[in-house]
């Protein structure tokens, strides 16, 4: 389930993002996607590919990575972010909600970090 509200466009500086044509509420739940759950053994392949960007930890353990289906991997990373993404192992699903209210036009955007306002730096801005 995707809100019909949401789009995929060019965002400044990050190549593609998520966007709305209406005002959302904070509490929201805008997206609730499958996942396809990877070993950890096929996220080394993964790991060597362009995937590696898109693709997240997974499991109670984190002993295993999964590929979102729908808008979940082009949801772009901000240290303050409006939507927080949650895993539900059990059901192999994500889902999106937002934590802030999000004008029309606006990007929707998550912390990579899996905690909407967590500073601890993600793995692209530790590579300089």
């Amino acid at each position: 389930m995707i809100k019909p509200y949401l789009y995929i466009d060019s965002s400044k500086d990050k190549g593609r993002g998520v966007f709305t044509n209406k005002k959302i509420d904070s509490g929201t739940i805008v997206e609730i996607s499958p996942v396809i759950v990877m070993s950890n053994e096929e996220r080394k392949l993964l790991d060597q590919t362009l995937l590696h960007d898109y693709i997240f930890v997974w499991g109670e353990k984190k002993d295993q990575c999964c590929m979102a289906l729908g808008y979940v991997p082009v949801y772009n990373h901000s240290y303050n972010s409006n939507c927080e993404y949650f895993m539900d192992f059990d059901e192999q699903i994500m889902f999106i909600k937002t934590v802030k209210n999000i004008k029309s036009g606006e990007e929707l955007t998550v912390n990579y970090n899996g905690n909407f306002n967590s500073k601890e730096k993600v793995w692209f801005d530790t590579k300089n």
